[in-house]
């Protein structure tokens, strides 16, 4: 008879759950340095802002914002923000298809001379503006004679905000342009695509997330501008007055609770600009994901 020898179960073997790895205390004290640099830079200043702004009162803010030169202030400054963005979403992406996609002299000099709004001063870009289109400039002459103003009217506000905002939209477009594989736009030449359709159908919606970046970020540093406007613009209540203007008048003749108002809506407008772009940006990274 076979005798069948019974062994002693073994114990299940299961792998040990991974240990989490404890973060380094230098992780640990270079975050806590960031937040708390973050928390003294950003944070805390836009609490004390907002704080004072409110504190006297919805009514009270209310009646700030509503009074006729803060809402004219206000509306000027969106209104020539978004004119300013409708232009450098269309010149900024064409200047940077022709620097990527074009050889020509002197491209790495126009390449550099791209980022100099980045470094100029902000009032040298109104004496820049103001020696080229004033009244008093050859140019300007030639532009009052066809009854064209640029300096000390509207269009001289925009001009300034052009130049402030010019590298945004091409920096934010033209790495999209490097890495971009040309294949499909070939491909859709090769069955008789034209050029426009080519680029509309093919190169535009890759390009389209990089353009509304840069235009985003455009708008958003254009709503706060204050020293290359303040040479331009001349500086009129009701007519070319603007919201960082109006929040500087408003400082020198004592209504700080009217300038820290249209502080606060400027400041809400921009933060929320870039909530919203930070939004569409992960979402674009998680359906590419």
């Amino acid at each position: 008879m076979t005798v069948i020898e019974s062994r002693p179960a073994e114990p299940s073997r299961t792998s040990p759950a991974p240990k989490r790895a404890k973060p380094a205390p230098g992780g640990v004290l270079l975050r806590g340095a960031t937040l708390s640099y973050l928390g003294v830079m950003v944070v805390l200043p836009l609490m004390a802002l907002s704080y004072e702004a409110v504190t006297p009162g919805v009514s009270a803010f209310w009646k700030a914002v509503t009074n006729p030169f803060a809402s004219h202030a206000l509306k000027l400054t969106f209104a020539t923000a978004a004119v300013m963005v409708l232009i450098n979403a269309v010149t900024g992406t064409a200047t940077a298809w022709v620097l990527v996609r074009y050889p020509f002299p002197g491209k790495g000099i126009m390449n550099a001379l791209i980022d100099l709004p980045f470094a100029v001063p902000t009032v040298v870009t109104g004496l820049m503006l103001v020696a080229l289109y004033g009244p008093s400039s050859v140019l300007g002459v030639l532009l009052g004679k066809v009854g064209f103003e640029v300096i000390y009217q509207k269009p001289g506000i925009v001009l300034a905000l052009l130049f402030v905002t010019y590298p945004f939209v091409i920096r934010s477009v033209q790495p999209v342009l490097l890495e971009m594989d040309r294949a499909e736009e070939e491909a859709a030449a090769t069955l008789g695509a034209g050029a426009f359709t080519t680029f509309r159908r093919i190169t535009m919606p890759t390009l389209r997330p990089a353009i509304l970046t840069g235009t985003a970020l455009s708008f958003s540093r254009a709503l706060g501008e204050f020293g290359s406007v303040i040479m331009v613009a001349g500086n009129r209540p009701l007519d070319t007055k603007t919201g960082p203007m109006y929040i500087f008048g408003e400082i020198e003749s004592g209504n700080r609770h009217g300038a820290m108002v249209v502080s606060i809506v400027l400041l809400t407008a921009s933060l929320g600009i870039l909530i919203a772009l930070n939004l569409l940006q992960r979402q674009g990274g998680q359906r590419h994901g």
